[in-house]
């Protein structure tokens, strides 16, 4: 049976891509490597600027952002969104658009909860790091001195036309750099055209009865190639949750509370919605081919849709969590100012630093790996449970170098640019594809085109 942790991924096969860092688009604009946030950076939480200009944007331009993101919502691209663009600590424009919900014509809200589904992973991530500050683990350790469950992986090397897989040994366990840049060779199950994804599938790995189970299920299936030889989008950071409960002795969802939702005052993001906010859930829809509009996704390949009303069977950290984009707002704020906010550290700067470097090897980055167009080369590559890019012009995009961005299933997205001190995060519940140009790289264009003042 499927269970949400399969709805966060599921998105992935409606029109062979996923909303968000799939998208080859996505993949030259979504970016990192820190540089060091402006010496203007305030560790504030996200007053109203005065005006656009105070801080850099001229507002006639930015204008043309409000309006294509207007229009998506008009021309029923998606029912409706939220934007948030921030900068040196202050919001600069923060727009709301369309319904939460079609039927009945319920209007978006500020306080709107969302699916957040794959920007759980940067979140994962910080949890992570706040243990590596602990010393509890290293860059380099294998990842089996955590998971012992892990130290007989085998490694897929072929199949024959009957489907018998042939297996080599691990020439080393993962490492914990590894689990964090997907490059540890565990699979996902997002589709079965690899022999190894098909097993993911068929072991109903990403619907398991919590965490450990989770663990188990992942041990009795061999890794997808050599450990650091290639890049793949994996359960690696649902493996990532288990090790922060292993580290810290708490459940994950009870160290992320006590950890990072609640020093950041992230009052909504949880892994499921309380009967007391239950109204204030968003619909998530999907595109209808045939007539070309948008409907609820009450049920996909069969399955009826997860409610988010109840506790999951399993927290997962690669794409289980909920939250409104106030909340993420001050997560993302929180990243760019190098690990504070509200006078609150949850981070060093050396650690963000870490999360926002390209931790992909030159010979992956050649190989040209990723999903659906998403490719990595020496502009673009991967971090710490975010995506790189080293080289933002020649990857052709304008925000600043060093920008650390990731995005969900349901058409969320958000970037941290420590160089010109910009946050955005943008709110939508379709699954898939939205339809005519990806509303994330029209973001990106739209706001930076805007900022002709950035030394302001």
């Amino acid at each position: 049976m499927l269970n949400r942790r399969h709805f966060a991924v599921a998105a992935v096969l409606i029109a062979c891509a996923v909303s968000g860092p799939l998208r080859a688009q996505v993949a030259r604009t979504n970016t990192a490597v820190s540089t060091g946030a402006s010496p203007r950076s305030s560790a504030a939480a996200l007053n109203p600027a005065a005006n656009p200009e105070s801080l850099g944007f001229d507002g006639q331009r930015l204008a043309k952002l409000d309006s294509y993101m207007a229009k998506a919502v008009a021309d029923g691209r998606v029912s409706g969104m939220i934007t948030l663009l921030a900068r040196h600590g202050q919001v600069v424009s923060e727009k709301i658009y369309g319904a939460r919900r079609l039927e009945g014509n319920v209007p978006m809200t500020r306080d709107t909860i969302f699916r957040l589904y794959s920007m759980t992973k940067p979140i994962t991530g910080v949890a992570m790091m706040i243990l590596f500050e602990e010393g509890k683990w290293r860059l380099d350790d294998p990842v089996t001195r955590f998971v012992p469950e892990f130290k007989e992986l085998k490694v897929f090397s072929g199949a024959d036309a009957a489907g018998q897989l042939t297996l080599e040994p691990m020439k080393r366990p993962p490492t914990m750099r590894e689990i964090m840049s997907h490059s540890a060779g565990f699979g996902y199950g997002l589709g079965d055209r690899h022999p190894v994804d098909k097993l993911y599938r068929e072991k109903n790995v990403l619907g398991a009865n919590g965490l450990a189970d989770m663990i188990k299920r992942t041990a009795d299936i061999p890794l997808m190639y050599q450990p650091g030889t290639r890049w793949s989008y994996s359960s690696s950071v649902d493996i990532q949750g288990y090790i922060v409960e292993k580290l810290s002795g708490q459940r994950f969802g009870d160290f992320l509370q006590q950890r990072i939702f609640a020093p950041l005052k992230m009052t909504d993001t949880a892994f499921y919605v309380p009967k007391e906010k239950a109204a204030r859930l968003a619909a998530v829809y999907v595109g209808n081919q045939k007539t070309g509009k948008i409907e609820e996704a009450l049920q996909l390949f069969g399955f009826n849709m997860p409610t988010y009303l109840e506790p999951p069977s399993m927290e997962s950290g690669g794409g289980g969590l909920v939250g409104t984009i106030g909340d993420y707002a001050r997560f993302a704020q929180m990243v760019v100012n190098k690990g504070e906010l509200d006078g609150v550290r949850l981070l060093s700067p050396a650690s963000v630093e870490m999360m926002g470097t390209n931790m992909l090897s030159k010979e992956i980055l050649a190989r040209n790996d990723g999903v659906q167009g998403a490719r990595f080369d020496d502009a673009v590559g991967f971090g710490l449970d975010f995506q790189v890019v080293n080289n933002p012009r020649y990857a052709g995009t304008l925000e600043g170098k060093g920008t650390m961005s990731w995005a969900g299933a349901a058409g969320t997205w958000f970037w941290v640019d420590p160089t010109n001190d910009v946050i955005f995060i943008g709110m939508i519940q379709r699954m898939g594809d939205t339809g005519g140009d990806s509303l994330q790289t029209m973001s990106r264009t739209l706001t930076y085109q805007a900022l002709v003042h950035p030394e302001r």
